[in-house]
């Protein structure tokens, strides 16, 4: 699942990061998941954790001795909404000057 579209204009590394915590909503992440799953270096990775803690865009929470990371619940798209895919740059050239 991808983060609803109204928060995928930011950093790349914010929306993998975003999209990683919605793919696990209910369950959270920790950062080493999240590693796992993200395509970056922890120090990337923790910066674009902050930026979207600043922007309350996440929930950090203490569950027992690990610290999970979610997805703020305005972030999750709803699973009646359709979801659209992000188009291509051939697909938008193509809308763009009509062939």
């Amino acid at each position: 699942m991808r983060a609803r579209r109204e928060f995928r204009n930011r950093r790349d590394i914010e929306v993998a990061v975003l999209d990683a915590l919605v793919d696990r909503h209910d369950e959270g992440m920790t950062v080493f998941e999240l590693r796992a799953a993200v395509d970056a270096d922890i120090d990337t990775i923790e910066e674009a954790l902050s930026a979207l803690k600043d922007e309350s865009l996440i929930v950090i929470e203490e569950a027992d001795t690990r610290v999970l990371i979610h997805a703020d619940e305005r972030v999750v798209p709803d699973p009646s909404e359709a979801v659209e895919e992000d188009a291509s740059l051939f697909e938008r050239l193509r809308e763009r000057f009509g062939l």
